[in-house]
């Protein structure tokens, strides 16, 4: 939906919450964010033990990129990052990101959750904030991009990027790094959409939306249109296809390069 962007005074950042596997909330520091610029949100880390490598902001950031891609690993034990993003409109050209989830798991077990809204900047269209519930007023003291994209890719360091229709949520983050001027790191990203095609039979349900597939296989959590619960959802979604793809003789990763519409 493209129309002209407009300024924004400046605002009190909102403290980014990333849950680390039940081990308690990171939350950022309240920073004045100007316009133009966005100050990095500093990130602590809340009783996190120090041998588990689910550790957020400063600290992974500090890690050593792991490699990504399709080993010969059992699904099981791959390390999936399920993300979703709200924005306001339908192309990266046009529009921008007001919220990011994600949601780290591992053999059907979440390990942890990264979420934030984010002011974009420009208005939220009449449309979207009746389709999302998120409002001008709620993201006039969010973080601005620049301040939480670090974040989530560190977050996802090292793990496969997953996503449901993942070209829409891929294609906004790739062209958020280039804004802020970060380099995309060029993950292994499953689209769960096409993954669906694959393994779920015709007369079982009449499409791959993501409400569907999250209706048929009684999703822990819902889809709502909002960032952290269609994550969460598709989070769901993933361990149920990937138990079908066990049932067709698909049981590690490297197997999931022969469907590239699957996995890019």
């Amino acid at each position: 939906m493209p129309r002209e962007p407009r300024g924004h005074g400046s605002a009190e950042v909102r403290s980014a919450r990333l849950a680390l596997a039940g081990r308690g909330w990171v939350e950022a520091e309240p920073a004045r964010l100007e316009p133009a610029r966005a100050e990095p949100a500093r990130l602590e880390l809340a009783r996190a033990e120090p041998d588990r490598p689910y550790l957020a902001g400063a600290e992974l950031a500090r890690s050593e990129p792991a490699s990504v891609g399709l080993p010969r690993q059992d699904l099981a034990e791959v390390e999936f990052v399920v993300i979703d993003l709200e924005t306001t409109g339908w192309s990266p050209e046009a529009a921008a990101i007001t919220e990011i989830a994600a949601v780290r798991v591992c053999g059907g077990r979440r390990l942890g959750e990264f979420s934030s809204l984010i002011n974009p900047g420009v208005p939220v269209p009449p449309g979207i904030e009746d389709l999302t519930g998120i409002s001008d007023w709620m993201l006039a003291a969010a973080p601005r991009l620049a301040a939480v994209l670090p974040g989530l890719l560190a977050f996802a360091d090292g793990c496969v990027l997953v996503a449901h229709n993942a070209p829409f949520d891929v294609g906004f983050l790739s062209a958020a790094c280039a804004e802020c001027g970060l380099a995309w790191p060029g993950f292994t990203v499953l689209d769960t959409v096409m993954l669906a095609r694959r393994v779920m039979d015709p007369d079982e349900v009449p499409d791959c939306k993501l409400g569907t597939l999250a209706g048929f296989f009684r999703a822990r959590t819902a889809p709502s249109h909002r960032a952290l619960a269609d994550a969460r959802s598709t989070a769901d979604v993933l361990g149920w296809l990937i138990r079908r793809l066990a049932h067709r003789g698909v049981r590690t990763a490297s197997q999931l390069s022969a469907w590239p519409d699957v996995v890019a």
